[in-house]
């Protein structure tokens, strides 16, 4: 079961999502990123880290630690945005931490030109992803750290943020265990990952008991609200029942034709050039909102 601590020092929020997780220190002397209960993704989004966070720590893939993080929103009184102060009083009790690795970086696309992955341990985290219907690791949003190691080993790639996976749980009457995503935009897509080879490893061990261990560490309350279910422990069920459905199926889904590093940049140039010929005159040169310069036909660049 998952460990619980008490927060006992809220340190900053991330702005890097959506869901504004905050940093805390904990009464184990442990610092962890908390996602609250009170985000708009709600709990559906907190169960998914549990379910697919253990489940990529039990197939043996870099996760790290989760807790369940008992926070009183008193700690965090100091904190001067207004939005924030509401959602921690909107979160009271229990939370979920994940252990805070100091030091790491995103992995980027530019960190990516050059960091080593073996197309194993790559086919590994699209056959994770896969399984779980987590379309949100893509070149533009990976939800991979590169963290250093211990000793003289080399920084590894780590797994983080999976609340967007298993988005059946938002549809349960409609969608198909089976069903194939597109996961040509995967973050580890140009790195020639091995699908065939990582489910020939990964799906034996994707069991019954093993599921049901898992799904067993989401807290009820997380559960109790799911519409079509009497009780959590019918919503853990009908998880583990799809999830052995779909690792059962996994011929239907296994994802192919990623393109290659020159194909996505293609792509993306072709992208830009579409966004740009949609503009009137006027406004070609005002950069867009992701920040990149934009690039007049006599070659002048603004920065804006």
């Amino acid at each position: 079961m998952l460990r619980e601590v008490a927060a006992t020092r809220y340190i900053a929020p991330l702005r890097s999502g959506g869901s504004v997780p905050g940093v805390v220190e904990a009464d184990d002397l442990g610092t962890y990123v908390v996602k609250f209960t009170g985000s708009a993704q709600g709990h559906k989004a907190l169960v998914a880290e549990v379910i697919v966070g253990e489940l990529a720590r039990a197939l043996g893939l870099r996760f790290p630690e989760l807790v369940l993080v008992h926070f009183d929103p008193s700690i965090a009184a100091a904190e001067p945005h207004q939005e924030v102060r509401e959602l921690h009083g909107a979160s009271a009790g229990v939370n979920l931490g994940m252990d805070y690795l100091p030091g790491a970086a995103d992995f980027t696309p530019e960190i990516a030109k050059t960091f080593p992955v073996d197309p194993l341990e790559a086919g590994r985290i699209v056959w994770l992803d896969a399984l779980t219907v987590n379309v949100d690791r893509t070149v533009h949003s990976s939800n991979l750290m590169v963290w250093p190691t211990l000793g003289t080993a080399p920084p590894r790639l780590w797994l983080i943020d999976h609340g967007a996976a298993l988005v059946f749980h938002h549809r349960w009457d409609t969608t198909t265990p089976g069903k194939r995503y597109d996961f040509r935009h995967h973050a580890l897509g140009h790195y020639a990952p091995d699908i065939r080879a990582a489910d020939a490893e990964l799906a034996p061990r994707v069991t019954e008991e093993l599921l049901h261990r898992i799904v067993a560490e989401v807290p009820d309350a997380w559960l109790a609200e799911d519409a079509g279910f009497a009780t959590p422990d019918d919503v853990r069920t009908a998880y583990v029942d799809y999830l052995l459905q779909r690792v059962r199926r996994s011929e239907e889904w296994l994802p192919t034709g990623f393109p290659s590093r020159e194909e996505l940049a293609a792509e993306e140039a072709a992208r830009a050039a579409k966004t740009q010929q949609g503009r009137p005159d006027w406004l070609k040169w005002v950069p867009d909102l992701h920040g990149k310069p934009a690039v007049e036909q006599d070659g002048t660049v603004h920065l804006g």
